[in-house]
């Protein structure tokens, strides 16, 4: 790399500054800059001048067409113009402005009093609330209502909410200016180094409470218990949550309340289980019934009987349907079926006429009951001997 041709000898070089070589890579300039920041930075003590310089410096030599350019024709050492008014010109390079810089690389910590201090946190708004409410499947299909009971810090009734015993609130906090953070700055080995932390005064929301309410120590609220009346939409699923706006937490001071969100979970049912808003369950057939046809009544989850038609022939694992028996769509749209998987019943025990029966069906269909002495391993044997 050529060195910078005809500098002015009282223009710093710009890798000087930096304190870097010129083969330093942008890594290299990136923590350069962040050390000689640190240092000189105005907020830490450090000269105005010098930090401008820096500034530059590391403006020209981060972008790599600029750097080509001052490793080739040198530099004036005067910061650009360009870029929204910015004196340190680094509008091209996605930077509204210097402080915009300094907040890129170190956050907060010097970001409050470059920019003239600010609002700090103000009043966040209080926290969410989670609760769990258990239902049955039934009440999954038909929807229900349910009041939970819910621990929450709720607006202080004696002053609105304010915090205040009068009505003049809260008022700018004198330790931080409102800004909601003081500025600390610490003399290390490496220089000084500025730090932010929220106030302690104010909790960091850069209002104090003068008049505090009685009621509620200046917070605003209150710890209480409350009702809530939930409305379950049909349809909802284990795992599901709904969301109740304003029912949280009050938060501090009058600030919004947070939301209350109610996770569903679902009780498992010993007749009947679910996929989506499809019902599932197993239905015996007697074996007469299997093999002539004829109807079946079985319950539904709604506690409703159903008649459902057997087809002759039906086998162990075939599935009955019934129609909009399932459940609903969230909301209570259209509702899913009932599928009953069929289990074929086979007597255990026959008294002499029904066997009767069943072995002139045998006859009838050709079909030749083995004794016990040839089974089916003598079968199988048979069969290999062929």
């Amino acid at each position: 790399m050529t060195c910078p041709l005809d500098l002015d000898p009282t223009v710093p070089d710009l890798y000087e500054l930096l304190d870097l070589s010129q083969d330093a890579s942008a890594d290299d300039i990136k923590r350069a800059y962040r050390r000689q920041a640190r240092q000189h930075h105005p907020d830490a003590g450090g000269d105005e001048e010098t930090f401008k310089r820096i500034t530059h410096a590391y403006r020209v030599l981060s972008d790599p067409d600029a750097r080509q350019r001052y490793d080739r024709f040198g530099d004036d050492g005067t910061p650009s113009t360009r870029g929204n008014g910015d004196p340190f010109g680094f509008g091209g390079a996605g930077f509204g402005n210097v402080n915009d810089v300094i907040d890129a690389f170190f956050g907060s910590a010097f970001g409050g009093q470059a920019r003239g201090g600010g609002a700090g946190r103000r009043n966040a708004p209080g926290r969410d609330v989670l609760v769990g409410v258990q239902l049955t499947l039934e009440e999954v299909v038909t929807g229900t209502r349910r009041d939970v009971e819910v621990d929450v810090a709720a607006a202080c009734e004696t002053c609105g909410g304010s915090g205040s015993a009068s009505s003049g609130g809260a008022s700018r906090c004198h330790e931080c200016g409102g800004a909601g953070q003081v500025q600390r700055v610490v003399r290390t080995a490496f220089g000084q180094l500025a730090s932010a932390a929220p106030c302690e005064a104010c909790s960091g929301t850069g209002r104090r409470i003068e008049d505090p309410c009685t009621g509620c120590a200046g917070e605003g609220r209150r710890a209480e218990q409350r009702t809530v009346t939930i409305d379950v939409p049909a349809g909802v699923a284990d795992g599901n949550r709904l969301r109740i706006s304003g029912a949280g937490e009050a938060g501090r001071h009058g600030a919004p309340a947070g939301d209350l969100f109610v996770e569903i979970r679902v009780e498992e049912h010993n007749i009947f289980e679910r996929d989506g808003r499809e019902l599932y369950a197993e239905v015996a057939v007697p074996v007469t019934q299997a093999a002539l046809g004829g109807t079946l009544t079985v319950p539904t989850i709604d506690g409703e009987d159903a008649v459902v038609p057997v087809p002759a022939g039906t086998q162990p694992g075939d599935v009955l349907t019934v129609k909009r028996a399932g459940v609903p769509a969230t909301g209570g749209g259209r509702r899913g079926e009932l599928h009953l998987v069929v289990r074929v019943e086979v007597p255990t025990s026959l008294d002499a006429e029904q066997r009767e029966v069943l072995r002139s069906l045998a006859d009838l269909r050709g079909e030749e009951l083995q004794s016990s002495g040839r089974g089916l391993f003598t079968r199988l044997r048979g069969a290999f001997q062929r």
